[in-house]
């Protein structure tokens, strides 16, 4: 891991709620670039600065509310039975906004956002929302985490945690000695005891560095999610730890991305269609984002992995654009998770 020379790092979701297309380059400059693997960082990639608002708040309780929905594309996995968690039938532990939780000694903070109307007894989906380098938690909140809790219309929980100083270019997901995994698996303890959440539908989502945590996440054989969705990620840098669960996978990455290389998210890709048994041959479908919000992405193709473990697909979609998160991705991103 080497640095490189300063330059500016793609700018970040900002804020808004919305599924619209989240394409920003704005931000601030990057710090210096560090050459990861092979594949450039470019430094802050995507700080952007956290935006305003939200659903910030002193550090003790936990999250924000929900609402939103969309349809499936490419193909649907299967869903199976609802499985409750221990803190089903309780009230709820845990309120909306930024808490902190110990994890070995660390003290570690993240941002909940419970549905509006809460309900007990209802089984809620589990949704973690990651941010890019020198990002934040809040910024991840403040953008309505990627869109999809406007999606949601209160059918899920969302999460956003925070990360460490890394490099000392701003906070991302290293994992070093594995503490990121550490804060998902403390956070998924105490969510399981205290909130009503469905254990076979938890999931992950991040841009940049955090689409290379989502990475991990589904690679850890202890987070147990059902399905990631990483844009812009890789996994040379928190890792992709050999685990043999199936996890259904979508993924995102602009073919002119000069911050993190494609040839990475590609790389988390194959990972994944090994460990879901897909076969080589794949079917491509051309999605209507693809010419999102009167910008084109073209060439723009998804394709989905054929033969996979039934009900864990692996669709990767690359679409010509910057270091960007998935173009309209509200909508693109809870329609793959919806289908579980």
């Amino acid at each position: 891991m080497t640095a490189g020379g300063a330059s500016p790092g793609a700018g970040a979701p900002s804020g808004g709620g919305s599924g619209g297309t989240v394409v920003s380059t704005g931000g601030q400059s990057g710090a210096a670039g560090l050459s990861i693997a092979g594949n450039n960082t470019g430094g802050n990639p995507s700080s952007g600065g956290a935006p305003s608002g939200g659903q910030g708040g002193s550090v003790s309780s936990t999250a924000g509310a929900s609402s939103g929905g969309a349809g499936a594309p490419g193909t649907a996995g299967g869903s199976g039975a609802a499985l409750p968690s221990a803190g089903c039938g309780k009230a709820a532990g845990l309120m909306n906004g930024r808490a902190s939780i110990d994890v070995s000694g660390t003290m570690r903070e993240y941002i909940l956002a419970l549905p509006t109307d809460y309900d007990q007894n209802h089984p809620y989906r589990l949704i973690f929302g990651w941010h890019p380098w020198g990002g934040s938690a809040q910024q991840v909140a403040s953008g309505g985490y990627y869109g999809l809790q406007t999606q949601a219309k209160g059918s899920a929980i969302f999460v956003a945690g925070e990360g460490l100083d890394f490099g000392g270019n701003g906070k991302g997901w290293g994992n070093e000695d594995g503490q990121d995994i550490a804060l998902l698996n403390a956070l998924l303890d105490r969510f399981r005891a205290q909130l009503c959440i469905d254990e076979n539908r938890i999931f992950s989502t991040g841009f940049s560095f955090g689409g290379m945590f989502s990475f991990a996440a589904g690679c850890s054989p202890t987070s147990m999610m059902r399905a990631i969705a990483p844009m812009a990620g890789n996994t040379s840098v928190a890792g992709c730890q050999s685990g043999t669960r199936p996890v259904a996978m979508m993924g995102f990455h602009g073919t002119d991305d000069t911050v993190v290389a494609i040839d990475g998210g590609r790389t988390g890709r194959d990972a994944f269609a090994k460990r879901n048994n897909c076969t080589t041959q794949t079917m491509p479908t051309t999605p209507t984002w693809c010419d999102a919000a009167g910008q084109s992405y073209q060439p723009c193709t998804c394709v989905t992995y054929q033969g996979c473990t039934d009900g864990y697909p692996v669709i990767w979609c690359e679409f010509k654009g910057p270091h960007t998160p998935a173009p309209n991705s509200g909508p693109t991103l809870w329609s793959f998770f919806s289908q579980f």
